[in-house]
């Protein structure tokens, strides 16, 4: 065999799994895009992470995710979001209210998945729940219509006390969460002293002016601020002697009094889901927005003892969980 052609035949067999390999698709790559910290939200990047497995898609083998973290700074976040856009992800998973209008505003052709607490419809995210149309969909847990139940819980446990209520300005949720709590507190006849808190440094503020207000109870407004801040708020409400009621399994299981809403680790696997079935070939737009079918309420024993409270039995009967 002449040189020529030896070297021929080696070069054309050496290239072939090369261009083999080059026409493979490339893995796709999902943006994480959260307003909140990692380091306090381990379990729910690994419930979005199962519902991608379940999906078919596995971090590092055949799905690669891109994550951005605001750190509780939601002015960040619109250009984290045009970050993800900048890299072409396929998908954006956004997780709150703040990271899914920054995700929106980016872009309108990547398809986006949010979970959040408010009415999608309401702030504009999708035209129905049903139907939503563009290319947003996901998961909402619907906590602004549990504001009266919620305070009506804590207001059963804590008759006589004076309500304090901690909300997050910065959130475009909070005026609406206002309003439905003073509609609630003026039909239980109640009086209510609204407390602010935009960062972990005003937390000092909200507890002395709550020992000043003489407030015997603190009802804790749904924010992603706040859920990556759950286990500080539960010592400090154990911390001051404030029995508090907030929208998390996890601020019960963190000593916190009591909780009611949906599961926000069963939110994000729902992510995982749609992220999923997206990769696959389905539309945002035909994706209806999904929402709870239970809400659960927690209580935990060990911090009413700590308290000095007697929990009812009524609020005992109709719990989903107990934490002795």
């Amino acid at each position: 065999m002449r040189r020529r052609e030896f070297i021929t035949l080696v070069g054309g067999g050496a290239a072939w799994p090369l261009a083999a390999r080059a026409q493979q698709p490339a893995m796709p790559v999902i943006g994480y895009l959260n307003s909140g910290s990692p380091d306090v939200l381990t379990e729910r990047v690994r419930a979005f992470q199962q519902g991608l497995r379940e999906t078919g898609y596995v971090e590092g083998h055949n799905v690669a995710i891109e994550y951005r973290w605001a750190e509780g700074q939601y002015d960040r976040l619109l250009s984290l979001a045009s970050d993800l856009v900048r890299r072409q992800v396929n998908v954006i998973a956004a997780g709150g209210i703040p990271a899914a209008q920054a995700a929106k505003a980016a872009t309108e052709t990547i398809p986006i998945v949010f979970q959040t607490g408010v009415d999608p419809v309401q702030v504009g995210l999708v035209t129905s729940l049903n139907r939503p149309g563009g290319n947003l969909t996901g998961v909402t847990l619907m906590t602004t219509e549990l504001v009266p139940k919620r305070l009506e819980l804590l207001h059963e446990l804590t008759p006589a006390a004076t309500i304090a209520v901690l909300v997050n300005p910065a959130i475009s949720s909070a005026e609406t969460n206002t309003k439905e709590l003073h509609a609630a507190a003026r039909t239980m006849g109640l009086q209510i002293h609204l407390l602010h808190a935009t960062a972990e440094r005003d937390f000092a503020k909200v507890f002395s002016t709550l020992a000043q207000l003489r407030a015997g109870a603190l009802w804790i407004s749904a924010d992603p601020f706040f859920n990556s801040r759950i286990a500080e708020l539960a010592t400090l409400t154990l911390r001051h002697a404030v029995p508090a009621i907030y929208q998390d399994r996890e601020f019960a299981a963190a000593g916190g009094l009591m909780s009611y809403g949906g599961r926000f680790t069963d939110s994000y696997r729902q992510v995982g889901l749609y992220a999923g079935r997206i990769l696959k070939g389905e539309k945002a737009a035909d994706l209806p927005v999904m929402q709870p079918t239970k809400f659960e309420l927690v209580l935990n024993l060990k911090s009413a003892k700590a308290l000095g409270l007697d929990i009812p039995p009524s609020l005992l009967a109709i719990a989903d969980e107990v934490i002795e």
